[in-house]
């Protein structure tokens, strides 16, 4: 197997649908075979019904769930041990990570010969705040 991408998730039902078929959309277009790492840390709304229901109909997808929270680290660790790709990636789950960087972070570790590789945005979208809308003490 090429990939694995470990999802660490907290409360993110409305976005998982999207990230789901987009991750999927990504992989097929660049035949890589692939899992897809889903870790619920202990949601309270419905992220484990919608990770098991895309489950069902996706074979890519395994979802493993926390029965509370034990936060980020604790999740991804669970899923670095369940993971069986040659390249991981973890992603978060909220969109704000592309699936379409995946094809060019499996190329630098397995062409360019990087043994980790990190990313970060170059550009980032700061809320505009107006002057009464926040307090400081």
């Amino acid at each position: 197997m090429n990939i694995s991408v470990i999802i660490p998730l907290l409360n993110e039902a409305e976005s998982l649908p999207e990230l789901f078929a987009w991750i999927e959309k990504v992989m097929q277009e660049n035949n890589f075979s692939y899992e897809v790492i889903a870790v619920d840390d202990g949601s309270k709304d419905a992220s484990w019904d919608v990770i098991k229901s895309y489950a069902q109909k996706n074979p890519f997808l395994k979802g493993i769930q926390f029965q509370r929270n034990y936060g980020k680290s604790a999740a991804l660790q669970v899923g670095f041990q369940a993971a069986q790709g040659e390249v991981v990636i973890t992603m978060d789950a909220d969109l704000q990570d592309s699936p379409d960087e995946i094809p060019e972070l499996y190329k630098m570790i397995t062409v360019d010969g990087y043994h980790l590789v990190s990313g970060w945005k170059k550009k980032t979208i700061r809320p505009h705040f107006q002057n009464n809308s926040y307090q400081t003490i």
